[in-house]
């Protein structure tokens, strides 16, 4: 009979625990730490309204368990990861999670690289990447020189004392030097860029607003998304349109390789999208900080003033001297960290695996927190203050190398573009730093959204002054 009884409660406790482990109220598949589904239907999606964005979500979960956390998007586990050491576990992972930019879909169409995935996406990379690796900028450099020196001579006409918007300016210097270099196409009109940047910015602010929003059908929200949506595709419309004819005959751009590779309108149309709009929007954003931060701090700017006139003189940089403007990398590679340009990305296995010690179930997406990575104290000690010299090549040699991956790394597949996005900020930085001292304009508080791109929430005014 006590052995009936010791056995009835030993079953019972096993109910109890397996109950709880498994019930659809707690939903825990895993034995990975996290908080449990405020709701069933919405998992912790109010919660991450709560802390104002993804990002700011992560830092408070993995501040609170740990490394490796997991939490609830309505009714699918995520798994976030934010440590050197759990990143390299990862690094060889290269499928995307569709669900995580479900989002996206609506504007860069379902055939999008975005979505690409085993040897489609590979496929896809490698014919893009040939025109974007390391030694294929050179092509470009000519293109983006030229545009940055258009931007000097608008400059050099507005008066002294008069405000810049500068996310403005630099997300347009940004798209300008994407339309030319990767399409070859000179056929928007400065108007037309800033119609664009207009709509866009209505289309992607309510695509991250949907994460935890999403509007009614019919609403006002709606109309406006759509309305914007609209006006964007017609633009894009121009580069699809005998591109070949927007450039010169001798030149080798990533819209040929898009064309080489493919006769299907509708990747085409999605992978032209995707590449303009990942391209200037992060670099733009990117640029935009950057100049935040030199005009804020201006005995950095000073000091890279001093090495762009050491260094190039009087010549335009090219690729030999963009390695030898060593501070100046130094200032683009903190911004990235400091700004938390991309905050995070993603990736999911279609069979169960295991990280850091945990068993994930197939099919589970992965995010990469990056932005929680990059503020980690134990490898940037005062992580919100602006120190270029962390990225000195001595203090580079202290951090493990996966500790700073602001363009994501897992699969080979981090930014295709991000070689050029160096390329574009050296050239861009160093053409108006030669020319101009840049100041703030006191009295703003400067607030940065971390979307799926951080951006400033409202515009930031400068003033410039000819050196």
């Amino acid at each position: 009979m006590l052995d009936f009884v010791i056995f009835a409660a030993t079953f019972l406790t096993a109910l109890l625990i397996a109950t709880i482990y498994f019930y659809p109220g707690s939903r825990r598949v895993t034995r990975i730490p996290g908080p449990e589904p405020t709701t069933k239907e919405d998992g912790n999606l109010s919660d991450i309204a709560r802390a104002g964005s993804l990002h700011q979500y992560l830092m408070m979960l993995h501040k609170q368990y740990g490394d490796i956390t997991a939490f609830w998007m309505g009714q699918e586990l995520v798994v976030s990861i934010c440590s050197p050491e759990l990143f390299k576990q990862h690094a060889s992972v290269f499928d995307r999670p569709p669900s995580l930019f479900e989002l996206f879909k609506p504007l860069l169409g379902e055939k999008s690289p975005q979505y690409a995935n085993k040897a489609d996406g590979r496929k896809r990379r490698k014919c893009y990447d040939s025109v974007l690796a390391h030694d294929y900028l050179h092509h470009y450099y000519p293109a983006i020189q030229e545009i940055s020196d258009n931007l000097v001579k608008k400059w050099s006409t507005i008066a002294k004392d008069e405000h810049i918007p500068l996310a403005q300016y630099m997300n347009g210097f940004s798209l300008k030097v994407v339309l030319v270099s990767l399409f070859g196409n000179k056929a928007w009109s400065d108007e037309q860029i800033l119609e664009f940047i207009h709509q866009h910015d209505i289309v992607w602010g309510e695509m991250e607003r949907r994460l935890t929003d999403f509007p009614e059908e019919g609403s006002s929200r709606i109309k406006a998304f759509e309305e914007a949506k609209n006006r964007m595709l017609e633009l894009f419309k121009k580069i699809i349109k005998n591109p070949k004819k927007l450039k010169d005959a001798d030149e080798y751009l990533f819209i040929d390789a898009l064309l080489d590779s493919t006769t299907d309108k509708d990747q085409i149309f999605s992978d032209v999208i995707t590449y303009v709009i990942g391209g200037y929007h992060t670099t733009g954003n990117l640029l935009t900080w950057a100049v935040y931060f030199l005009a804020t701090y201006q005995d950095i700017q000073d000091k890279v003033y001093k090495e762009i006139r050491k260094v190039l003189g009087k010549e335009d940089v090219n690729p030999k001297s963009a390695k030898d403007l060593v501070y100046l990398n130094q200032v683009i590679d903190e911004t990235l960290r400091c700004a938390i340009v991309a905050p995070w990305a993603a990736r999911y296995q279609d069979i169960d695996s295991e990280l850091g010690g945990h068993k994930i179930p197939k099919n589970t997406p992965v995010i990469h927190a990056l932005g929680v990575s990059l503020q980690n104290g134990k490898y940037y000690p005062v992580p919100n203050k602006f120190d270029p010299d962390r990225f000195s090549p001595e203090n580079k040699k202290s951090r493990p190398t996966l500790a700073f991956q602001p363009f994501g790394f897992a699969g080979k597949r981090m930014c295709p573009a991000y070689k050029f996005a160096y390329a574009e900020a050296i050239i861009g930085l160093a053409t108006l730093l030669r020319k101009f001292k840049i100041r703030m304009v006191e009295g703003q508080v400067v607030t940065p959204v971390y979307g799926y791109v951080t951006h400033p929430k409202d515009e930031i005014w400068v003033e410039i002054e000819k050196r």
